[in-house]
C-alpha cells in the first residue's frame, strides 16, 4: 500500500508540468482582432456587364493586370475637354487598353461656354474612328451658368456636330439630378449613362429608360492605385448597343 502511494505521488509530480505545457493562456493585454472584411462590390453580386472610365486622375495604370480581370468588359477613356485640353494619359491608355483586350470608347468633357466647332475639332483630333470599339461619349456636368434653355441650345448644336462627324449618336453621361433639372424629356433619342452613387438603381423624373449606370466613383480594381469610376449596363441592355458602327 505504501508503494502504491509513493508511485501515485511521483506520477503527479511529473504529470502536472506536462499538462501545463498544453495550456495556452492569453494575456489580458492581447486584443483579439476580427478577421478582415472582404470588400463586396457590385460586380461580385450581379450578372450585368461592367466597365470603368479613366482619365489622368488615375495616373499610371497597369493594363496587363486590368486585362486579366474578366469582370471589366469595357473602358471609356477621357480624350478631351473643352476647346483645347487633351488628357495626358489618353494616347497611352487607348493603346494598352486595346492590347490587353478591353472594348474601348472615348469621351469628351463638354464646356457650354466654349465654341462648339472648336470643341469638335479638339475631340476629333484624339477620338479616331479606327481606334474606337464603342460610340463616343459626351460628359455633361455643367451649364456654365447658362439658363437651361440656352444651355440646351448650345449642347444640342454640339451633339449634332458629333453625330455628323461620327455618323452615329453619342452616348450621354450625366448625373441624375442634372438630368432631372436640365435634360428631362429632351434627349429621349440618345442612350444615357446616369451617375448616381447609391445602393438603389437610379430612376429618372420622367421614368425614361437608362442604358448604363455609373454606380460608384470610389471603386477599386487591381492594376489601379486609388479610386476608379465603375459602371454597368441596366436591365437587359448589352454591350452591342453601344458598339461603334464602322
Amino acid at each position: 500500500m505504501k508503494k502504491l502511494i509513493v508511485f501515485i505521488t511521483i506520477l503527479s509530480v511529473f504529470a502536472v508540468p506536462l499538462l501545463a505545457q498544453d495550456v495556452v493562456e492569453i494575456p489580458d493585454t492581447v486584443e483579439l482582432k476580427p478577421a478582415p472584411r472582404v470588400a463586396v462590390q457590385c460586380e461580385d453580386t450581379c450578372s450585368h456587364i461592367h466597365g470603368i472610365d479613366l482619365s489622368h486622375y488615375q495616373g499610371n495604370v497597369f493594363w496587363e493586370t486590368i486585362g486579366d480581370n474578366t469582370k471589366m468588359a469595357y473602358v471609356y477613356l477621357k480624350a478631351t475637354e473643352g476647346g483645347d485640353r487633351i488628357d495626358a494619359t489618353f494616347e497611352r491608355n487607348i493603346e494598352l487598353a486595346h492590347k490587353y483586350g478591353l472594348k474601348v470608347g472615348s469621351y469628351h468633357f463638354y464646356r457650354p461656354l466654349t465654341d462648339q466647332q472648336k470643341q469638335l475639332r479638339n475631340f476629333r483630333s484624339q477620338c479616331l474612328p479606327k481606334e474606337q470599339d464603342l460610340i463616343p461619349m459626351i460628359d455633361i456636368e455643367s451649364t456654365g451658368g447658362l439658363s437651361t434653355d440656352v444651355f440646351c441650345d448650345s449642347l444640342f448644336y454640339f451633339l449634332d456636330l458629333v453625330e455628323e462627324a461620327y455618323h452615329q449618336k453619342p452616348l450621354l453621361y450625366t448625373g441624375r439630378n442634372f438630368y432631372n433639372k436640365h435634360l428631362r424629356g429632351k434627349v429621349d433619342e440618345y442612350k444615357i449613362m446616369i451617375a448616381m452613387y447609391t445602393q438603389e438603381e437610379p430612376v429618372l423624373a420622367d421614368d425614361r429608360d437608362i442604358t448604363m449606370w455609373q454606380y460608384t466613383g470610389k471603386g477599386r480594381i487591381v492594376g489601379i492605385n486609388g479610386y476608379v469610376d465603375k459602371s454597368r449596363f441596366m436591365g437587359r441592355h448589352h454591350l452591342r448597343e453601344i458598339r461603334y458602327k464602322h
